[in-house]
């Protein structure tokens, strides 16, 4: 069943169900004929009379004597005596018929009366209906029965009637079943081409029409969504790409460039001064610092969510840390910490990333002897600096991929430090800004949900 076309599935268990529902509805109307027939059959029986003189005469005598058939009832009736032990005294021209067990007790006394089917000795189906009567001061017990042929017959010719009904109706609602099924999964065929398209030719812009709001509908807008989502990551992927290889190249080109000059001055032998060869290390040192930290933004970027390990953080103990790598990188500036403890759910080394890269761009952007201000209270971490500020048209893209302000170009960096800020937070359910502080400046604002204690039943890391 399984590897049947959805199609062909749809079709057959519409004729299944069509074919339960008639054959249900067959039977009931089947049943329902036969009882109908049966019940006016009875109550024909149950008219009929058959002279109590004639039978009185019949059960005085010892044997069970021949009996003309006029005188007892009609001659499509079969009439007989019961007596007590269950013998049967039949009239002529009739098979007889076993009495029964419900025929006895009407013999005996013991019911008034009863109605049943039975079967007469040479085969024939018969309703039988079996009563206690008196003439001439005799009591005996009478059976009038009629054949069921004609309600066998009726019957038959009803069940095969109710067959061929049955068998059209099924037939009939396959023919629907498919015809629907076909009309139902059209919308489910343009959006099989669709994919079938996209895996093709690999053209992540191809749009499903979306008609109504039907679950096939809602199916194609998700289709549409995820393809949108797909098109934009290979977008954003492309342009990481390009970006990277845009700010690979300055550092490579300055590398190419002293080392060239290096390897002249070897083949040429003309020695480069000591001042001068001793700058162009320097550049080169710098340079090589430059690609190792754009490397590894890249790869700090590269890395997946579910990679991710998130465990209770310790906010104020990684701002801590922080602010010791920050004071190392500007050892003329002046920091002031006030940190309050503060628990948090998210990756110890990420986080601290984060915190270094707020504070390294503080550091970077302060003047000689500034003032840097650290301030962690109720997962409220600010950074504040004193430098020239941040320019509000340049407000809108400080936390873009690569993206640099003009004035920051000739300064060291990759341009990927607050975009690792801004995804590191967004993954421990945080937010970050940046704002021009009031007096100048730029005020960073990171804000993390967490607690001042550690849930106790899980382990710092």
């Amino acid at each position: 069943m399984n590897r049947l076309p959805l199609r062909s599935r749809l079709a057959l268990l519409t004729a299944a169900a069509v074919a339960v529902a008639v054959a249900a509805a067959a039977l009931a109307c089947w049943f329902i004929t036969r009882g109908q027939l049966t019940s006016q059959l009875d109550s024909s029986l149950t008219a009929v009379r058959p002279n109590p003189e004639v039978l009185s005469d019949v059960a005085r005598a010892p044997d069970c004597p021949a009996q003309p058939t006029g005188g007892a009832a009609p001659n499509v009736y079969t009439v007989q005596l019961i007596a007590s032990d269950g013998s049967v005294c039949t009239v002529v021209g009739k098979s007889p018929i076993p009495a029964s067990s419900s025929d006895i007790q009407v013999a005996n006394g013991q019911k008034r009366d009863t109605v049943h089917s039975a079967t007469a000795k040479d085969g024939t189906r018969m309703r039988v209906f079996t009563y206690r009567d008196h003439a001439g001061g005799v009591r005996f017990t009478t059976s009038v029965a009629q054949p069921l042929t004609e309600i066998d017959h009726s019957l038959n010719r009803l069940a095969w009637l109710l067959l061929a009904v049955a068998g059209f109706g099924v037939l009939g609602a396959a023919s629907a079943g498919a015809a629907i099924a076909r009309a139902g999964l059209r919308p489910v065929d343009r959006l099989t081409d669709t994919v079938e398209h996209i895996a093709r030719t690999e053209d992540l812009n191809v749009r499903i029409p979306v008609e109504g709001q039907d679950e096939i509908a809602r199916l194609s807008a998700s289709f549409n969504a995820m393809t949108a989502a797909l098109a934009s990551s290979r977008e954003r992927q492309s342009q990481l790409i390009a970006d990277a290889g845009h700010e690979l190249r300055t550092p490579l080109t300055s590398l190419r460039t002293n080392i060239e000059l290096l390897e002249r001055s070897e083949a040429t032998g003309r020695a480069i001064p000591p001042e001068d060869r001793k700058a162009l290390l320097a550049s080169v040192k710098a340079q090589m610092t430059e690609l190792a930290a754009l490397i590894g933004d890249l790869q700090e970027l590269s890395r997946p969510d579910a990679s991710h390990v998130l465990s209770v953080v310790p906010l104020h103990e990684v701002t801590e840390t922080a602010l010791s790598r920050a004071r190392l990188r500007g050892p003329d500036l002046k920091i002031v910490a006030d940190v309050a403890p503060w628990y948090v759910r998210g990756e110890a080394a990420a986080l601290e990333r984060a915190i270094v890269n707020l504070m390294d761009n503080a550091v970077k952007f302060s003047p000689s002897g500034g003032v840097i201000e650290v301030r962690l209270h109720g997962g409220r971490l600010t950074v504040r600096d004193h430098g020239p500020g941040i320019p509000s048209e340049d407000l809108p893209h400080v936390f873009e991929r690569f993206w640099r302000s003009p004035s920051a170009r000739s300064l060291p960096g990759s341009g990927l430090g607050l975009s690792i800020v801004a995804r590191t937070v967004q993954q421990s359910g945080g937010e970050v800004s940046l704002t021009p502080a009031d007096g100048g400046g730029t005020l960073a604002v990171l804000q993390l949900p967490g607690a001042p204690t550690p849930p106790p039943d899980e382990p710092l890391p």
